[in-house]
């Protein structure tokens, strides 16, 4: 691990800062970091407000969108709402329906089939389309790139809305109206929304005729939250305020779906990382596993025994997904290892009959296990998919830009993409890719970095330190949870190994002649137990543990020098 102190902002801004918060320098140092620097900065951030949600006309073609939409309702036509099968468009394509139906019958949801149809837009779904007698399909978190797809639509006689926010081609889709706050001629002034919250524009939009207002759409903001966290898009801006509200109508208010995933795993209050651990896995599952549709009829029940059933399944093809996850995961290591001595500066795994709505994820773990940016290919149908994952601050979707002569499509983010090629092109491929990182990564970006907001002594650790640090939340990129490191600390003695073979630390330390101890836990750093000896440092973030009723300070232990 690399620990990087932030750089550190000015003294004069931060102690002006404090003064005017009344917080210590550490907490002013921490919020002039991520551009908070005056009182009415500090107001806005910790006390996010309704009124920070932009006016969704700003967006591009909203209006000719809206419009059509309209058009459809007045002529009765029959609507499809069309979303990607993973939580963003799951999670949007739930959103949307469930506001229509308030105002209109005719409408449905599709959700293309990972193997049969597989990402974005698809000739079956537009065929369905036109076999149902469908005048006017929303696409959500797709179509950015399915240019081809829409002419097919249009000689159909088929309008396409596409609500988007991966990164556009060169050329647009003809489409009535493409909604995508990335468009270079877009001047929305947030460009960082998810898919899900493009969708909430959208009906936020439609709400506009209605007189309602923004109040009106808070409780739709459970499904926004969840699509946020789980996409991982920066947590600042228009996306922290949605979180924010999202996840007071996730712990008071959930709809039915949420309700009955929560059922299943007994847990009351949830923070954002609960959002990404238990709720966004048990959604991803039902489109790995099974069929994305599941998760739209679980978050679109409107009866409470019925989302308790659909939860019910959605845990077992969960269960499902963590069995096949591991599996794949020890057969690609195993390649790996038999390989070593093709390892360079990039993973590109390929087994043809790996399961391939859990390939991400193996992708995931390969980079935990060997921090490269990472491939795995699998067979689908007569052509090889792969899903790519990145190291922190490299772009592999640039890097498979500069491969394109070898792919056959693909899209995604700087930090995850999706693509298909001709088998006959895989080795190809694998070896212009290998050579692009090569090329272009910075190689200190193949050891993982752990930045550090702020160099601290265990006593600032008081009360209110913390009440502060936790008002920070939601966590996420952009806003991530402070971390700080401390120097010289020692353990009092009674530090052990634990968990069932051993991986984990668990620490009492303290630090100079201030005996008051700080319990601390370390995931998956059992093996470090000989470095804690002696004096040691420790980087960390701040945790609330609970034990028999009694809360108390733990810190979250993520590396050890």
């Amino acid at each position: 691990m690399r620990w990087t102190l932030k750089l550190q902002s000015e003294k004069e801004k931060v102690e002006k800062l404090a003064k005017e918060l009344q917080v210590d320098t550490t907490i002013a140092s921490i919020l002039c970091q991520r551009k908070i620097e005056t009182f009415a900065d500090a107001k806005n951030y910790f006390r996010p407000n309704l009124d920070q949600i932009h006016d969704p006309f700003l967006m591009k073609d909203m209006e000719v969108a809206v419009a059509r939409i309209e058009t459809a309702i007045a002529a009765n036509e029959n609507i499809l709402i069309y979303g990607d099968y993973d939580v963003d468009g799951t999670t949007a394509v739930s959103l949307v329906f469930s506001y229509l139906k308030t105002i209109y019958p005719n409408i449905a949801t599709y959700i293309p089939d990972r193997y049969a149809e597989g990402y974005g837009i698809s000739y079956l779904g537009i065929d369905f389309a036109k076999d149902n007698d469908f005048s006017l399909i929303i696409a959500l978190d797709c179509g950015i790139k399915a240019i081809d797809k829409v002419v097919y639509a249009t000689q159909k006689n088929i309008d396409f809305i596409i609500c988007d926010h991966h990164k556009p081609g060169s050329k647009l889709p003809k489409a009535v109206a493409v909604l995508n706050p990335k468009r270079a001629d877009c001047t929305y002034p947030f460009d960082e929304l998810c898919g899900c919250g493009v969708g909430f524009k959208l009906i936020q939009a439609l709400g506009v005729s209605r007189n309602q207002t923004i109040h009106d759409f808070v409780p739709y903001l459970d499904l926004v939250a969840i699509a946020i966290a789980a996409d991982i898009v920066p947590m600042n801006g228009e996306n922290r305020v949605l979180a924010y509200y999202g996840l007071q109508v996730i712990n008071q208010n959930p709809r039915n779906g949420i309700k009955g995933i929560l059922h299943q795993t007994k847990k009351t209050v949830l923070t954002i990382t609960d959002v990404v651990f238990i709720i966004a896995p048990r959604i991803n599952a039902a489109g790995r596993i099974k069929h994305g549709n599941y998760a739209v009829e679980l978050l679109t029940e409107m009866d409470f025994d019925a989302a308790v059933e659909f939860a019910a399944s959605i845990e077992i093809f969960n269960a499902d997904r963590k069995g096949l996850d591991k599996k794949i995961t020890n057969q690609a290591l195993i390649q790996i290892i038999d390989n070593q001595e093709e390892q360079g500066f990039s993973t590109v795994v390929y087994q043809e009959d790996w399961h391939k709505g859990v390939i991400g994820i193996v992708a995931s773990r390969l980079i935990e296990k060997y921090y490269r940016p990472t491939l795995v290919f699998t067979k689908s149908g007569d052509k090889l998919a792969a899903s790519a994952r990145s190291v922190k601050g490299f772009d592999v979707y640039n890097a498979l830009q500069e491969c394109e002569e070898f792919i056959e499509q693909f899209g995604g983010h700087k930090y995850a993409a999706g693509l298909t090629l001709l088998p006959e092109n895989y080795l190809n491929f694998k070896n212009k890719f290998e050579e692009i990182v090569e090329k272009t990564i910075d190689k200190k970006l193949l050891t993982p970095e752990i930045s550090i907001d702020a160099a601290i002594e265990l006593s600032e650790i008081t009360p209110k330190f913390f009440r502060i640090i936790q008002q920070m939340a939601p966590f996420g990129p952009l806003n991530m949870k402070p971390t700080f490191t401390s120097t010289c600390v020692r353990d009092n003695g009674y530090g052990k190994q634990v968990g069932a073979d051993k991986t984990h630390l668990k620490l009492n330390v303290f630090q100079g002649d201030n005996q008051k101890t700080y319990n601390a836990i370390g995931f998956h750093l059992g093996d470090k137990m000989t470095l804690v000896k002696n004096d040691f440092n420790i980087v960390y973030t701040l945790d609330e543990n609970e034990w028999n009723g009694h809360k108390s300070v733990q810190l979250l232990l993520k590396d050890i020098q």
